[in-house]
Order: structure tokens, then sequence, then C-alpha cells
């Protein structure tokens, strides 16, 4: 096996880069965390950027060990942040045994990012149905063919399944819901927008929760 000894390993205390880039001040950000999550993703968007909606998700056991994943956002409102999963995945239970969870949009172009925490609950059946027969037909499949975060033999084991399923289930329509599979929704508590900032002084606000009231924070970088 080769050893790091045989390895190149780049450098990486020189890889630094400044960010210049419009200040963010308090005065210009909007009193609610959402409106203020809009403006941005829609800027995102407007940027190009490549799949803007790609979110981190961390979660913890109630023991506090943390794991962490992209996903990727399929809604928001005022309600909170929704994603979908296989609720048997090792996030599915993680969240099950401590429903809170942190979402990380790292928008590295734009030099912002945004975290999310919140309270995590799972969405009716009737509204993951909806969404799941949105899906292409593959995907749909995929969900059931796929037993997330658990050891397969091989690559040929996931594509025996799928065929199986597909054979079964030859169109869209005859593709039932998992009742495995789900809508989560984050409920936010607290919100962070950080824009970057040259010599390392960025500009974070946190807005924070209490009693539906909103309080807006600035945080050395």
């Amino acid at each position: 096996m080769e050893s790091l000894d045989d390895v190149e390993v780049p450098n990486l205390t020189a890889l630094r880069r400044t960010y210049e880039g419009t200040p963010l001040n308090e005065a210009d950000l909007a009193a609610d965390p959402v409106t203020q999550f809009t403006a941005w993703f829609s800027e995102a968007l407007a940027a190009g950027l490549t799949e803007p909606n790609a979110m981190v998700v961390a979660t913890a056991t109630p023991d506090g060990r943390p794991s962490a994943r992209t996903v990727l956002l399929k809604g928001f409102s005022a309600k909170g942040f929704v994603f979908y999963t296989n609720y048997e995945s090792r996030k599915g239970r993680e969240l099950a045994a401590n429903p809170r969870a942190c979402l990380l949009f790292p928008w590295h172009p734009l030099k912002r990012q945004v975290l999310v925490e919140g309270e995590v609950t799972r969405l009716s059946p009737e509204e993951t149905a909806v969404y799941f027969h949105s899906r292409p037909y593959g995907s749909r499949l995929g969900a059931w063919a796929s037993p997330q975060s658990t050891v397969v033999s091989s690559r040929e084991e996931l594509d025996a399944r799928y065929a199986e399923l597909a054979a079964r289930w030859p169109t869209e329509e005859a593709v039932p819901v998992p009742d495995f599979w789900g809508g989560l929704l984050v409920a936010p508590d607290t919100f962070e927008f950080w824009q970057g900032q040259i010599n390392r002084l960025h500009d974070r606000f946190r807005y924070r929760r209490s009693a539906d009231v909103w309080t807006v924070e600035r945080l050395a970088p």
C-alpha cells in the first residue's frame, strides 16, 4: 500500500484568497431572516451557481456523535426548510432520536454562506406523496432500490434490485410511495448570514428567535 511518504502532499498553507466584496451592514438586512434568505437565494440563482439549493445537513446522535452530508433543498417558507430522505438512513435515524439539524449553504462564488438551525419534524404522508409523484421515474425507483446508509455487497446488487423494481413497476404511475421515505421540515430558530470581507474580517449576522420575535446580532468573524 502506498504511504504518505510516497505522495506529494500539496502545500495547503499557500492556498489563500482575499474576499473583497460589498460589506454586509445591519441596516441592509431584512427584518425577517426568511426574507433575507429569499433575497440571497435569488441572487445565487441569478449568478448561475451550480445547484444553489445544495446544502450540508448536519445531525448528531443523542450522545453527541455528529455527521454531515450534502442534500438538496426542495422548498422553503416561513414554516421552514424542506428536504426528503430515507427515514431509515443514518440522518433519518439520528433525526428521529435527536430532532435538531443545522443546514449550511456554501455559496463560495458569491463569498457567502448561510447557516440555519432548528427543530425537525416529518411532513405528512400527503405532502410527501405530492413531491414523490413529481420525481422522475428513475428517482422513484431509486428510493425503493437503495437501503440508504447500509452496507451492500456490490454495485451489481443495487443494479439488480433496480431492474427487479423496474420490472415490477414499469411506469411512473405504478411506483408507490415508500413508507420508509419522506419529507423533513427544519423549523428555524437561528439563522446566520456570512459575507466574506478583506483581512478575514468577515461580516456575520445572526438572527435568533424568541417568542416569534427575531433579534439580529453582529458576530465577530
